[in-house]
């Protein structure tokens, strides 16, 4: 039977004298126990100065690690659709070249004025207005906007805005009124509008414009 009384005395009787003694020297329950202390605190002290920085180390390259995966994933998955998008590529291409021809270019716009005109007198139809505006320029394209005000039979006003929409030249009609005359006549009023392609120098010159603004704010 252990005799806790007579043990705890033994151990105490370890602890005492110990000042003035080299730890080296100490009875064998102090000395493990200032080891154990000694390496605790080590270990405290690598883990606030050295391991927890690893540590964030470690996490943020696993981080790392995940979105480079996933980098890896989405550009595997552009590879394998990269034939697929080089055909869309060429559709979107040719279909821009096609929108690109039905608008015409500057020298080409009084003949598109002049087929407007003739759309409205082939109908028969009475212009009591027709007005270009200002020209409106935007980046690739420039936007002219013409006030029109016919007179005829309904039949013949829309006539002609279905010949306006069948232009091979992109015109379109907004604003559209449309009021009753006392003899029965219809009479249409809208802005009808056409854009051309800017010319290379007025690339240029918009491209500027667009800089210098930029370069203000």
């Amino acid at each position: 039977m252990i005799d806790f009384k007579e043990l705890n005395a033994k151990i105490s009787a370890q602890f005492r004298g110990l000042n003035g003694r080299h730890p080296g020297q100490w009875p064998a329950i102090p000395r493990n126990l200032c080891g154990v202390g000694a390496l605790l605190a080590v270990m405290a002290l690598g883990q606030y100065f050295y391991w927890s920085d690893q540590q964030d180390e470690l996490a943020s390259g696993a981080r790392e690690e995940l979105q480079l995966k996933d980098q890896y994933k989405g550009k595997i998955q552009q590879a394998i659709n990269l034939e697929g998008l080089r055909k869309q590529k060429k559709l979107v291409a040719e279909y821009v070249i096609s929108l690109e021809k039905q608008l015409p270019s500057k020298a080409e716009m009084d003949a598109l004025l002049s087929d407007i005109n003739q759309a409205g007198l082939g109908r028969g139809l009475q212009f009591e207005l027709f007005k270009p505006g200002q020209v409106v320029v935007k980046d690739y394209y420039a936007e002219l906007p013409i006030e029109i005000k016919v007179t005829g039979s309904y039949h013949d006003v829309g006539a002609f805005t279905s010949d306006i929409a069948n232009l091979p030249r992109i015109v379109t009609l907004n604003n559209m009124n449309l009021s009753t005359g006392k003899d029965g006549s219809l009479t249409l009023e809208a802005i009808a509008k056409t854009f051309r392609y800017l010319d290379p120098e007025e690339v240029a010159t918009q491209r500027a414009i667009s800089d210098k603004s930029k370069g203000a704010k």
